[in-house]
């Protein structure tokens, strides 16, 4: 994985390799991106450039073995493991992983894997073997870099120990942060870091990645490019047809129109209870794709509502779902309560509430959201 290798993202790629070559190299680094933008293939190809660009490092090793550079990722109990986890535990399939799939999601993660329903988090026991490699002296001298992807999800023991060693750093150690949403670290590893941030990609960008790389012919890869938002993992997704969007088609269209029917008959609510189950026996991961999938769809109602009908890309496989006929429903009296409701769900499945009491909590709100008399 090399700078070469990465999608888009030219400035911060020609900003990244001249900090290494003018001797700027922050010990401590937070790269932010949403899913599929390429956050951790450019701290992959950062470390890469960095034991090139060093004198006595071993240059022709690939970043995924090479002795001085080091992953954390989330993990959990599998067939595997069956107690107290850490990232070295799962290393061949992390190193098949970015091999295959560099942009992947950490639901991607979670499948090759195989633990199920459950979540990964990075615990305490990955802080203390984090420490002992970081302590080690490096492998024929020059830098050791430490990259910790999803860091969101370290638990507050884990993060603390890491404060620690971000605020007292070994000679010639850079701590590479890669996270999806800044806003879930604690302040104080925030504001010790030098912080990266990777924008969207470009529609030209997907366009073209996915005629040369994927030979999709140009129609259908601008199609995607277009609904893609940004990231080439969902562009990816769209391009197999993922069963997990169809699946969330499905479970959106069936939640929007009993929530519709709710109203004019109560035992609809018992069908939003039944429902909120079947999502519910969903992982967790699962759970919180499908939310981030609700919020998307009623913000291209909203838009398409407004008549700003060139940014609507979703393109849905259900013909008897009208998107003209549902965004009526969705405008300025509702979409911020929507928006919020949505997110305050996704938060308390994140931290391991009940997903049938939070689902069944926020399809009750949804239904009394959608009958809001309009202005």
């Amino acid at each position: 994985m090399t700078f070469e290798d990465i999608i888009g993202q030219s400035f911060l790629k020609t900003h990244l390799t001249q900090s290494v070559n003018s001797g700027r190299i922050p010990h401590a680094q937070l790269y932010v991106g949403k899913r599929g933008v390429g956050a951790l293939p450019m701290a992959i190809a950062y470390a890469d450039y960095l034991m090139k660009h060093q004198e006595g490092g071993v240059g022709a090793m690939s970043p995924l073995t090479h002795p001085n550079i080091h992953f954390v990722y989330p993990v959990t109990t599998s067939d595997k493991v069956k107690s107290k986890p850490i990232s070295s535990n799962y290393l061949t399939e992390w190193r098949s992983f970015i091999e295959t799939n560099p942009y992947g999601s950490i639901n991607d993660w979670y499948d090759v894997v195989g633990v199920g329903n459950k979540q990964g988090n990075i615990g305490v026991e990955e802080a203390h073997d984090v420490v002992s490699k970081m302590s080690l002296k490096a492998f024929n001298g020059g830098y050791k870099v430490m990259i910790v992807w999803m860091a969101e999800k370290m638990n507050s023991m884990c993060a603390n120990k890491l404060l620690k060693l971000i605020e007292e750093p070994a000679d010639k150690t850079v701590i590479i942060l890669v996270t999806e949403d800044e806003e879930q670290l604690i302040n104080t590893i925030r504001s010790r870091c030098q912080v990266v941030h990777l924008n969207p990609l470009s529609e030209e960008t997907i366009k073209n990645t996915l005629i040369t790389a994927h030979s999709t012919e140009a129609g259908l890869a601008q199609n995607i490019a277009h609904q893609s938002e940004g990231s080439y993992s969902r562009a990816l997704d769209l391009l197999s047809q993922e069963p997990e969007d169809l699946q969330f088609e499905a479970w959106f269209i069936a939640w929007v129109r009993t929530a519709f029917q709710a109203k004019s008959n109560k035992q609809s609510i018992n069908s939003l209870m039944a429902w909120s189950d079947e999502i519910s026996k969903a992982g967790r991961e699962i759970q919180k794709q499908f939310l981030d999938y609700s919020l998307r769809f009623f913000r291209q109602a909203l838009l398409y509502n407004y008549g700003a009908k060139d940014l609507v890309f979703m393109k849905l496989n259900d013909k008897s779902f009208k998107l003209e006929n549902f965004a009526p429903f969705i405008d300025a009296s509702n979409i911020i309560e929507i928006s919020k409701e949505i997110e305050l769900a996704n938060y308390h499945i994140e931290r391991n509430a009940n997903p049938k009491i939070v689902l069944t909590d926020l399809s009750i709100k949804l239904t009394r959201l959608l009958h809001l008399k309009k202005a």
